[in-house]
């Protein structure tokens, strides 16, 4: 691929999800990029051409790129020649309930003596603030001349590649015309809005846009369980809610419950934000708790069912939070794999590509390689991750092997209709 002008020369910390995409993506465009980690594991893998983390198309990006990408451990190689620096480390929750920044901090600090630097920018999600901070850091440390800016992610796992090159918006926060302008430039050829707005807007605009999207399937996810109460079908309900353009359809799938990377720890950073402020988020606390409930009342319902899960053998059908990752960062898996332990059941798992920590609870259960060896002997089952697999297995076939034919859909996944007749107990989630 030829190079298109003018490219640019980008150092981005981090070699996560955030940064991953964003330095490959950067390089399809025709910048120069240099992604530097302080994991010596992952940057082996990644100048071993092997990416650590799964992501569709993104292998593919970083390969067809290897000339304008590399990966290092070294800051000074990172920093070299490099115009604009982006931030993409981890800001994992605090035993305060505050973000962690430090490793903004440490990425900001090495960057003391990178003079010719034009910007630092900031994708890692941060506190509304924290942009004047890091502003009065690189002023302290001689670096006034840098432009700073807040440029946060709205790509989601599964699809991040093409969220990045076809966003339905890019936010550039900066109080610097020629910081903006640079930015613009570097998103030329990104099919997307470009929105420039005051740097605490910019870090605001992640927060409440995650908390707004969890607060939708919070929603529905409650609807669901008056649905069951009253004999509604939540999908039929669903459906004609989405009809209203004022609306729209999307996040109002009911389910087991929110997790992952973002939007636990977003509405979480979000409400925490409005302590410190001495303002109490009452919507956004209720969004959470609904949130932390579904997953506890797929453990009722089982129990519902079998009357004791004391003894009984339960498949988890997926463990990542979504398809299309292997990502099980707050994973309902998790939950789900912890209470059913804890009230003595036996644990059996699948999923085609999650990679369980090797701690508590994935130690004291049991992988599978197929769906029909998880459901073996299984009292119950349950819809963990709406992987297409699980709509290939063939159950009638499956039926047979299990003790008790339990089945608790989380995702509304199968047709109820079909899997009754399949004979199965099948449950879901707000569906008669």
């Amino acid at each position: 691929m030829m190079e298109k002008p003018p490219y640019r020369r980008v150092a981005v910390f981090g070699a996560g999800y955030i940064g991953l995409v964003t330095g490959a993506c950067l390089a399809d465009l025709g910048h120069r990029v240099v992604i530097r980690d302080i994991d010596p594991e992952k940057i082996k893998l990644l100048q071993a051409g092997e990416v650590p983390i799964y992501e569709p198309g993104l292998s593919d990006l970083i390969g067809r790129n290897k000339e304008r990408l590399s990966f290092t451990l070294d800051l000074a190689e990172a920093v070299t020649g490099a115009e604009i620096a982006y931030v993409c480390v981890d800001t994992p929750p605090s035993a305060s309930g505050d973000a962690d920044l430090s490793r903004v901090w440490s990425v900001v600090t090495s960057l003391k003596d990178a003079a010719h630097l034009r910007a630092v920018v900031v994708k890692s999600t941060v506190p509304v603030g924290t942009g004047s901070r890091v502003r009065a850091a690189l002023d302290a440390a001689g670096l006034g001349h840098v432009g700073y800016a807040a440029n946060p992610e709205f790509t989601a796992e599964g699809r991040a590649v093409s969220d990045f090159m076809h966003p339905d918006r890019i936010v550039i926060g900066t109080s610097d015309e020629a910081t903006a302008r640079l930015l613009t430039e570097l998103h030329e050829s990104v099919d997307g809005p470009v929105v420039v707005m005051s740097v605490r807007s910019a870090e605001m605009v992640k927060l409440a846009a995650n908390a707004l999207l969890a607060t939708k399937i919070s929603f529905i996810n409650e609807i669901a369980t008056l649905c069951e109460k009253t004999g509604a079908d939540v999908e039929e309900v669903a459906h004609a809610v989405g009809l209203d353009h004022r609306l729209g359809p999307h996040f109002l799938r009911p389910g087991i419950g929110w997790g992952g990377s973002c939007f636990p720890k977003d509405s979480e950073a979000l409400r925490q934000l409005a302590n410190n402020t001495g303002y109490h988020l009452q919507l956004l606390s209720a969004v959470i708790e609904v949130n932390n409930l579904q997953k506890r009342r797929a453990i009722q319902k089982l129990k519902d069912e079998l009357g004791t899960l004391a003894g009984a053998r339960v498949a988890l059908l997926g463990l990542t939070f979504k398809p299309g990752t292997d990502d099980m960062r707050e994973s309902p898996s998790t939950v789900l794999a912890s209470r059913l332990l804890a009230e003595g059941a036996e644990v059996h798992c699948w999923d085609p590509m999650a990679r369980p920590a090797a701690a508590e609870p994935w130690t004291s259960t049991t992988r599978h390689t197929s769906v029909e060896q998880a459901l073996e002997g299984a009292d119950a089952a349950v819809i963990v991750t709406e992987w297409p697999q699980l709509a290939q297995v063939d159950w009638t076939q499956a039926v047979a092997t299990m003790r008790r034919p339990v089945l608790f859909d989380g995702r509304n996944l199968l047709d109820p209709v079909a899997m009754r007749a399949a004979g199965y107990h099948y449950l879901s989630v707000g569906r008669p």
